[in-house]
């Protein structure tokens, strides 16, 4: 364990998507073990956050094991929002022991990382068809009555209908209003 080297991989995975998948892989290229960090797991039956942190954890598991990455090459932990970005990386690192190294493409989650200081360093990750491999596109496919199911893991398109997900997300939407866009 002490030669392991250990990175976070934080979303809201609203769904996993298949640029996901491809972040996953690449970073599993760079570190022995990932811990991917649900975030907002307080937020649920939303447009903008539909699935309960329980589904995006069932999804993630599903579709890394169906593209084959071994089980002990990835942890999977629920962060809830603190409301305190100056001691975000604090409470991250109170969930996810031996952190040693962020990945990340958020400008807030870059900066929180460079300010917490230590040893906890942060890498960027190369965009998967950005334009396609969005949460947001799927959920706005979804909504359209669009092919949503081309930009998620096979196991990850179960999942939402399993628990009726699609139908969740126009209910939400509807009682939204235009929260979407």
């Amino acid at each position: 364990m002490e030669n392991t080297l250990r990175g976070l991989y934080i979303g809201r995975f609203q769904p996993f998507h298949n640029g996901h998948l491809q972040a996953i892989k690449y970073v599993l290229e760079n570190v022995d073990e990932l811990i991917i960090a649900i975030g907002s797991i307080q937020d649920s039956h939303e447009i903008k956050n539909p699935f309960t942190a329980g589904e995006r954890h069932y999804m993630i598991q599903s579709a890394l094991l169906e593209a084959g990455i071994p089980h002990d090459r990835f942890y999977i932990v629920s962060i809830p929002d603190i409301d305190r970005n100056a001691v975000w990386l604090s409470h991250v690192r109170t969930l996810c022991t031996h952190l040693e190294v962020v990945y990340s493409n958020n400008s807030l989650v870059a900066r929180l990382t460079k300010e917490y200081g230590g040893s906890t360093r942060l890498a960027t990750i190369p965009f998967f068809n950005r334009k396609s491999y969005t949460a947001t596109e799927v959920r706005r496919r979804i909504l359209e009555g669009e092919n949503w199911e081309e930009l998620v893991p096979q196991a990850v398109t179960k999942i939402i209908r399993e628990i009726n997900g699609i139908n969740r997300i126009l209910d939400v939407d509807a009682s939204e209003g235009d929260l979407f866009y």
